[in-house]
């Protein structure tokens, strides 16, 4: 029976737990959807609803709080900056659990937790990625052009 027992410890020590708590949760902040195993991502749930309910906010002494958590500025920034706002009329239910399979290696369950509202800075990093990859691609596809080039020109082939 599970009476009167809460939270996850994830198999850790006190530290070691509130530290991976807050990395993951500045990590959720900055990129708005992270991947992790289920059950880190029940864990940091309620600590991401408490950071972006301070957000909402706004006050001085609500901004450090939030900076004693999380671990950058830049994260504390975002939070009260775009994340607070967006959820400005909503009550809870700030974020979402999305699970995505089992894990290679060890077949540990793996989920995607996200911001609500993100799908649009998740896509538009996808397109710079894609972007950034077709020109990479085509810098190499130069690259090799001029190095088999000169070669195939005048080379040390035997003419017949």
């Amino acid at each position: 029976m599970r009476h009167r027992v809460a939270g996850w410890k994830l198999g850790r020590n006190t530290s070691h737990r509130r530290a991976l708590l807050r990395n993951l949760v500045t990590s959720l902040i900055i990129e708005e959807r992270i991947e992790t195993t289920v059950t880190k991502a029940k864990a940091m749930k309620s600590h991401v609803e408490k950071m972006i309910t301070l957000g909402k906010k706004g006050g001085v002494s609500h901004r450090r709080l939030a900076a004693s958590f999380l671990m950058t500025p830049q994260a504390v920034d975002k939070l009260f900056n775009t994340i607070g706002p967006r959820f400005g009329d909503r009550n809870g239910g700030y974020t979402r659990i999305i699970l995505t399979g089992f894990r290679k290696g060890d077949g540990g369950e793996k989920a995607f937790i996200e911001i609500l509202g993100s799908e649009k800075v998740v896509d538009e990093k996808r397109e710079k990625r894609a972007e950034l990859r077709a020109k990479r691609a085509e810098e190499t596809r130069k690259a090799m052009e001029e190095q088999q080039g000169p070669a195939a020109e005048g080379g040390d082939e035997p003419k017949a």
